[in-house]
């Protein structure tokens, strides 16, 4: 004698079959699919060797866990995508202003002749050698400030060469060097460039400063935001 191993109480239920729940244009499988195959699954069990509840809980507990992350991951773009809005708008605030950059080379124009930096030091120093250097490297100019405060000092060239004359357009660099420990040590510095524009960029970069005579810049490796 053979044993129908079909559920009899299930034969009226409206159940989804495996063939409609591949008809799910997007290839992803929702709520109403998972328990559409559980109760196929239950359905189909042999009553004779049921299904148990500790496999039912597990199952329907790794699957709200999956639908739990995949809500996640859309909340997480949805903030991404606001940040990005944020910083988009913070940036172009930022045109036509200057900002501090992590690099001592700035540019001479006729519409701003001089140049403006900060000088990084490790402790007070009572006086820092300043030189200017053409894009050649070649030396033009020579100064000392006072650096006895220590920290952050700032530094300003006033576009001209050795002689007193206005150097030609371009890009110059400021180059620094004190006494630290008693040893000469060449000091980081940092320039102001002007903002000329905005480019958004990508969502992982953020937006990019465009810096007149320089290039391009990610707006998180701005230093600080000059006045003027």
């Amino acid at each position: 004698m053979s044993i129908n191993s079909v559920n009899p109480l299930a034969g009226n239920a409206n159940i989804k079959t495996a063939s409609t729940v591949s008809e799910n244009s997007n290839q992803e499988l929702t709520q109403e699919d998972f328990f559409a195959l559980l109760s196929q699954q239950l359905s189909m069990q042999d009553p004779f060797k049921p299904v148990d509840n500790d496999t039912m809980i597990a199952q329907m507990a790794s699957f709200s866990t999956v639908d739990g992350i995949g809500k996640l991951n859309k909340e997480i773009i949805n903030l991404n995508t606001v940040m990005t809005s944020s910083q988009a708008l913070q940036a172009s605030g930022l045109v036509g202003r200057k900002v501090l950059i992590p690099s001592d080379t700035g540019v001479i124009s006729a519409d701003d002749p001089g140049m403006k930096g900060v000088i990084s030091t490790p402790e007070k120093i009572e006086s820092i050698k300043v030189s200017i250097e053409d894009e050649s490297g070649q030396v033009i100019k020579t100064f000392t400030v006072d650096g006895s405060e220590g920290g952050n000092i700032d530094v300003s060239w006033d576009g001209l060469d050795k002689d007193g004359n206005p150097v030609d357009p371009g890009k110059y660099s400021i180059k620094a060097n004190g006494i630290v420990d008693g040893k000469a040590q060449d000091l980081a510095v940092s320039t102001y460039a002007h903002v000329s524009s905005v480019s958004l960029g990508a969502s992982q970069s953020g937006p990019i400063l465009n810096l007149r005579g320089i290039g391009g810049i990610l707006l998180s490796d701005v230093l600080a935001v000059s006045e003027v």
